[in-house]
């Protein structure tokens, strides 16, 4: 596939490879590179959650704590 029919693929062809590509990077998340400060962030937060567990959100925190925010 070239680039130039990328850009001519419909919004639902385009979400469509976003979503195969994803997937295919998911399926090995160790060969996709990071950037240092990433890891360091990664890091920071685990030594966080594993020194403060009451610090973390559950999921449903987290959707009340969005809609409140954006009225929904």
């Amino acid at each position: 596939m070239n680039t130039e029919s990328i850009f001519n693929l419909s919004p639902p062809e385009k979400l469509q490879l976003v979503e195969d590509l994803w997937d295919d990077l998911a399926a090995e998340p160790s060969d996709v590179p990071i950037h240092e400060w990433q890891a360091k962030e990664l890091n920071r937060r685990r030594e966080n959650l594993i020194n403060n567990p009451a610090s973390s959100l559950t999921w449903e925190d987290i959707k009340a704590k969005v809609r409140g925010h954006h009225g929904r």
